[in-house]
């Protein structure tokens, strides 16, 4: 897999905002997609990207490469290779957020009307964007949480993917050319410290738990199931939170 950090945009196709200017600042959001290997992040985030139009960064590709050596060798990351990680993870999407994305510039004849990649204007700054990082503790959690620290105009939630080892496990292990390893799978469950408590948004979750209505900032949603089923589950806990 490669290193190369991964943002993905908005489709070009998404719409422009209205223009019209506001003397309170626009709200805006970090949705972080978290939990252990094999447990969809990645699948989530390109269907939430896809359905709410905001740009979501590939966590993984912000590692160093001797992080990945050291995750395809199958020793597990330490606090300390972990910490430049999650704060840049952070900082990437504090820069996504302040950044204006693309947008074609269309020029008309009186014949047609064509596209011009080699050109393009910028739309203003996106309202939300998405980050996928396992996220497996509290603490490293916290880390990313210091993104809305003097900011009142941004909120990070977690979207906590949760299923058991074994079927995680499965899922790693039919996985082709990835740095990832089944083994590892039992490494992470064993660094889990699963959101619970006042981490919990129970309100909004997509979970069995019977909710008491309490906001925390971390949504939790069954990864056990169908990849489209836990797809909308988790668009339907992103829903509830906005």
């Amino acid at each position: 897999m490669s290193t190369e950090a991964i943002t993905h945009q908005p489709p070009i196709s998404s719409q422009a905002p209205n223009g019209t200017t506001s003397t309170h600042p626009q709200q805006k959001h970090i949705w972080v997609i978290t939990g252990p290997a094999g447990c969809g992040k990645t699948s989530v985030a390109e269907y939430l990207h896809q359905q709410l139009q905001i740009p979501y960064l590939e966590g993984d590709t912000f590692h160093t490469p001797e992080n990945v050596q050291k995750m395809s060798q199958g020793q597990p990351l330490t606090d300390a290779d972990r910490w430049d990680w999650l704060i840049l993870c952070r900082e990437q999407c504090l820069s996504t957020l302040h950044s204006p994305t693309p947008s074609p510039i269309t020029s008309t004849s009186t014949t047609t009307t064509t596209e011009t990649p080699s050109r393009r204007s910028s739309q203003a700054p996106p309202e939300g964007v998405i980050l996928t990082c396992s996220a497996l503790k509290r603490k490293y959690r916290d880390v990313l949480r210091v993104a809305a620290y003097h900011n009142p105009n941004i909120s990070i939630h977690f979207v906590f993917l949760s299923a058991s080892e074994s079927v995680l496990m499965d899922r790693v292990r039919a996985r082709q050319n990835h740095y990832m390893k089944d083994y590892m799978v039992h490494s992470q469950f064993q660094s889990l410290e699963a959101p619970q408590g006042d981490e919990l948004d129970e309100g909004a979750s997509e979970t069995v738990i019977a909710g008491s209505g309490k906001r925390g900032d971390v949504l939790c949603v069954d990864a056990g199931g169908e990849a489209k089923e836990v797809q909308r589950w988790a668009l339907n806990a992103v829903k509830g939170a906005i």
